[in-house]
């Protein structure tokens, strides 16, 4: 049976009226008027062009090789970072999260540092990675890894407006409430150009912001290489980094070994900063591709 758009849900200008093969078609009138919203007029075509010409085959020497991190802000959204720790070196800067008595954010110097040791060992794993990139601290865990949803939407809207090109995020909340304004600051992530990347929990239940799909969500594997990783075609988790038996950093100068999607988390943020140290006008989009490309099962080495 074919069907016909009635005319009684939206009436065009007569000229605007087309029936192909019985069906009726609402169609732009002959005379020129203004597109839709956010339609690309013919003559802004030139000015979208790419910066850069992809090459036929995306390998990891055309993604990375020869990249250090240098120019690339990587933010570590965390329990703070040891910043005398020989694994990590100096920071940017570093802040803390924290409620006032009135229960209103604050976002001061951080003068203690990491209180968890979590936050220095995520920082060390993207120095070794990407050694001459620059790492920012904000602080919204306390000791015993203690938070809130609270804390840590206003410490990611912090990291966020800072415009990082790199957000790791090692933590999530399970807390549903916080879920909505936590995909809306995702968003704004990465229409702003800043790529986050986010742990998916070490149990197996709900938590955010790693099951948003503009978020670069990732799990462990057992592999030793750092740059082994995989693409995941059933997502939510889209990656797996090595993230089993990590020699990491950790509070007064020392190290540990530790196992947790947490750790592979900065494997692929590290990966990520070398991407956008080589191909800076590179956007989130563009930088999950290459992640795909290149992943060890897809077109990588591994």
């Amino acid at each position: 049976m074919r069907a016909s758009l009635s005319h009684r849900y939206l009436i065009p200008e007569p000229s605007s009226i087309r029936q192909v093969d019985g069906v009726t078609a609402h169609a732009a009138p002959e005379a020129r008027k203004p597109l839709q919203a956010w339609s690309l007029p013919k003559e802004a075509v030139g000015g979208i062009a790419l910066p850069s010409q992809w090459p036929e085959q995306v390998t990891r020497e055309w993604a990375w090789e020869g990249a250090t991190g240098k120019g690339v802000r990587v933010c570590i959204l965390d329990s703070g970072v040891d910043a005398g720790h020989p694994l990590v070196g100096e920071l940017e800067s570093a802040v803390t999260v924290s409620l006032d008595d009135d229960e209103k954010i604050v976002v001061t110097e951080d003068t203690e540092g990491d209180l968890a040791g979590h936050g220095t060992a995520c920082a060390g794993i993207v120095r070794a990675l990407a050694p001459e990139c620059s790492i920012a601290s904000v602080r919204v865990l306390g000791k015993g890894f203690t938070g809130s949803g609270s804390i840590l939407l206003a410490g990611l809207r912090y990291a966020v407006q800072e415009g990082f090109d790199v957000i790791n995020m090692s933590l999530s909340t399970t807390k549903k409430p916080f879920a909505a304004a936590l995909h809306d600051l995702a968003d704004s992530a990465y229409f702003q150009r800043s790529v986050l990347v986010a742990s998916a929990h070490n149990m197996p239940v709900e938590s955010y912001p790693w099951r948003f799909s503009s978020v670069i969500s990732v799990g462990s594997h057992e592999e030793e290489d750092p740059f082994t990783f995989f693409y995941n075609p059933s997502p939510p988790v889209e990656f797996f980094g090595r993230g089993v038996r990590v020699r990491a950093a950790w509070v007064g100068g020392k190290s540990v070994t530790a196992s947790g999607n947490s750790f592979a988390t900065p494997h692929l943020a590290g990966i990520c900063a070398l991407i956008l140290s080589k191909h800076p006008d590179l956007t989130p989009f563009q930088v999950k591709s290459v992640l795909y490309l290149t992943a060890s099962n897809v077109g990588g080495e591994g």
